[in-house]
């Protein structure tokens, strides 16, 4: 019953799986784990190095040397396929490989800038075979034009890649029957006498024929073999050709990591075994004349070149394809088609330009290390992504294979590792063009047709910082922005207001819209209020917005200052309009009392004089005498967040401050004048104008500079109609203050 069970329990799953893969691609020839992936990515890593170096290496560095830096090399290769694996159970894989794996978790900027590089190098790589392809190609015929084999030897790939993937995998499968015959012919050797000599286990670094033998390092050597684990993405590039990527590319690569590793273990101990450390430091052809039939061999060191070349080529365009489908590159719609049978035509035209230009060059030598580092950094951000979810614990990150969380951070760090152990600068290079590249994307504003885990993640960080801040103990008078709360009944009379607003915020603080249900429906403000948070921050000043339903204006107000009091980020600062109606009057003084009860500041527009297009030549804020007098301390009493919002206004504004002081008595005249320039000086308001008048003469003297608005402080109890008495006799727009407590001015 047991088995029967689990037979249908496999059984529906396919169905399910077939059923996915048939609604997103009806009418593609789609490719499995054998075809698709496990013999792209096995003949990448079994390629020139594996034939013309590996014997180099034994002969330097012995054969347990050798094995530590064919483990090393391969134990980072593999932390990163695990890593690879586990992210792609977890998500519905698209085109583009790693690109597409890394967009669907830290968004398409940070894929497009590993993306970019990754095509690149991909489609260098393709040269970079091709001139291998040639060196074994002249070692039988030297007579032979190296241009002339480059080029033919592109144009084969580029038809059979042009043509379709279907033709370069049926290829492959000869080539990998070819590369199973040199394997062959080895071990041939190896059991009939080839292994006759004396393991030297650790070796001396002797160095290379082009260096004289003067010496090397360990680390070296490590660089000169370690890119031959590397092109674990072969099969990955294919993401959007498979037919199940969920399953066939960590089954696939894994599999392909592995049985290459025990090839070139083997290999080491059968290359120590069959020749003498002179030979293997002097012969990089050493493999072709110790096995049974070396022609067997060379035709794998062909094949493999060759192989590796159509991989890279079918590859490339493939990773260009899914860029341009998503709008990172120019002429995106042109690279973004692809045939009917799924083939990108219009990506591997350019791809094959590229190619044809680099054979040109005819030695990529100078940039050779860069394609490395490029491949290094694909392979890091992939283990980062992992780190990333799974820090996180989001309930999205489920994947059916689940590896230990150190297994990406040593995957991540071996990358890092290699890439300075390889070339220093080149890896300061490539992560600078990789900089530059996220720079331009977030330029584009690039829109994804899926999540990623970005809020995630810096919901995270905020949420840490949040905690962290509520153990600190202390005021918080330096940290103060100001993050307005505005309640919303009619949107376009917010809008009137928009400016001023954003140059209150700006630049750190936030506006909150809270809409109020009363005067407008709640479809009108859920429609409206989302286009004015926009364009707060379009405007370079976070907004949100929510709405609220209730019977009356205060009982909506109060509702919401309420609930969103336990936001994760509160707001300190509410804006209200001084009330035409007795009756709204009432209520806007219970918010203000409410206000004052929950610590938050009160800005009040007095504001019917107010333009939508007003000069911002100069403010004003006028003062008068407080409690202690015409003396400046570090308690100013209720003047903080007038202060504080007449400088925000002067910074964004550029415009001229005037402070002006109301006295009743002439004597008041030069304590007065006094404590405008301490206040000044305390608070570091820079050019402040200093006025000293009384009362009668206020509007005189304000109409001598006719500053665009007044600031003027207010407490709890103030009467509305002196308020309103204010605003009219000075006739310009008024903005009145009352401190939460929280504010200094003087910090």
């Amino acid at each position: 019953m047991n088995k029967e069970r689990k037979k249908s329990e496999k059984r529906f799953k396919q169905e399910v799986e077939e059923k996915i893969i048939e609604e997103a691609e009806p009418s593609r020839k789609l490719f499995g784990t054998f075809g698709g992936v496990f013999t792209p990515t096995l003949l990448t890593i079994l390629g020139v190095i594996m034939y013309l170096r590996e014997g180099w290496v034994v002969g330097n560095a012995g054969l347990l040397g050798a094995w530590l830096i064919i483990l090393l090399s391969f134990g980072i290769t593999a932390f990163t396929g695990f890593s690879l694996s586990s992210i792609t159970t977890n998500i519905r894989i698209g085109a583009g490989g790693a690109f597409n794996i890394i967009s669907q978790s830290l968004g398409l900027e940070v894929g497009g800038s590993v993306g970019i590089p990754l095509y690149i190098s991909q489609t260098l790589a393709v040269s970079m075979y091709i001139f291998g392809f040639r060196a074994g190609w002249l070692w039988i015929f030297p007579e032979h034009s190296t241009l002339m084999v480059d080029f033919a030897v592109f144009f084969i790939l580029f038809a059979i890649g042009f043509i379709s993937a279907g033709l370069a995998f049926k290829i492959q499968y000869l080539i990998l029957a070819i590369i199973i015959g040199s394997l062959v012919s080895v071990a041939w050797a190896g059991f009939t006498g080839s292994m006759q000599h004396p393991i030297q286990w650790w070796g001396d670094f002797a160095g290379s024929p082009e260096t004289n033998f003067r010496g090397t390092t360990f680390w070296l050597v490590f660089a000169v073999f370690f890119p031959a684990s590397t092109g674990i993405m072969a099969g990955a590039n294919m993401s959007g050709d498979l037919a199940n990527p969920r399953k066939s590319i960590p089954v696939g690569t894994l599999s392909a990591i592995g049985i290459s590793l025990l090839i070139y273990l083997a290999l080491a101990f059968w290359l120590a075994r069959s020749a003498s450390k002179d030979d293997l430091l002097r012969t990089y052809t050493i493999m072709i004349d110790k096995a049974t039939w070396g022609p067997a061999v060379l035709a794998g060191l062909l094949g493999a070149t060759f192989s590796s070349a159509l991989s890279s080529l079918v590859g490339a365009p493939r990773i260009l394809q899914a860029l341009a489908e998503h709008k990172i590159l120019p002429k995106s719609d042109f690279f973004a088609k692809r045939t009917a049978k799924g083939e990108p035509r219009n990506a591997m035209i350019l791809t094959g330009l590229i190619v044809a230009g680099a054979l040109m060059l005819r030695n990529l030598n100078a940039v050779a290390p860069l394609i490395t580092m490029f491949f290094l950094i694909t392979y890091a951000m992939i283990n980062i992504v992992v780190v990333i979810e799974q820090s996180l614990k989001l309930v999205s990150f489920r994947p059916l294979l689940r590896i230990p969380r150190f297994i990406p951070i040593l995957g991540a760090a071996g990358c890092v590792f290699a890439m300075f152990i390889v070339n220093p600068v080149f890896s300061i290079a490539s992560v600078m063009v990789v900089i530059a590249i996220h720079a331009w994307l977030i330029r584009r504003h690039l829109k994804a047709p899926f999540g990623d885990v970005r809020s995630g993640l810096f919901a995270a960080v905020a949420e840490w910082a949040a905690k962290k801040m509520e153990n600190l103990a202390g005021p918080r008078e330096r940290t103060w922005k100001a993050n307005l709360l505005i309640p919303v009944e009619d949107s376009s009379e917010a809008s009137r207001h928009f400016d001023l607003l954003r140059d209150i915020a700006y630049p750190k603080g936030f506006v909150r819209l809270l809409g109020l249900t009363g005067k407008r429906e709640k479809g009108e403000l859920e429609e409206n209020l989302p286009k004015l948070a926009d364009n707060f921050n379009s405007n370079g000043v976070f907004s949100a917005w929510s709405v609220v339903s209730a019977a009356q204006f205060s009982e909506n107000l109060a509702a919401g200052m309420e609930a969103l009091g336990g936001a994760f980020f509160t707001s300190n600062l509410i804006f209200l309009r001084l009330p035409k109606e007795k009756k709204r009057e009432d209520e806007i003084k219970n918010i203000i009392e409410y206000a004052d009860l929950q610590h938050m500041g009160v800005i009040i527009s007095a504001d019917e004089n107010l333009k939508k297009d007003y000069d911002k030549n100069a403010l004003a804020m006028l003062l008068e005498k407080g409690d202690s007098g015409w003396e400046a301390t570090m308690e100013l009493g209720n003047m903080d967040l007038a202060l504080l919002a007449a400088y925000k206004l002067k910074r964004n504004w550029k415009a001229e401050l005037h402070l002006l002081a109301r006295i009743n008595h002439a004597d008041e005249k030069d304590k007065a004048r006094n404590f405008l320039r301490s206040l000044s000086e305390l608070a570091r308001i820079p050019n402040a104008e200093i006025h000293i008048c009384h009362q009668e003469e206020e509007k005189e003297e304000l109409d001598r500079f006719n500053p665009s608005m007044c600031i003027l402080p207010f407490n709890a109890k103030t009467p509305f109609e002196k308020i309103r008495s204010v605003s009219e006799r000075l006739a310009r727009p008024c903005l009145f203050t009352m401190d939460s407590g929280k504010e200094n001015a003087l910090v």
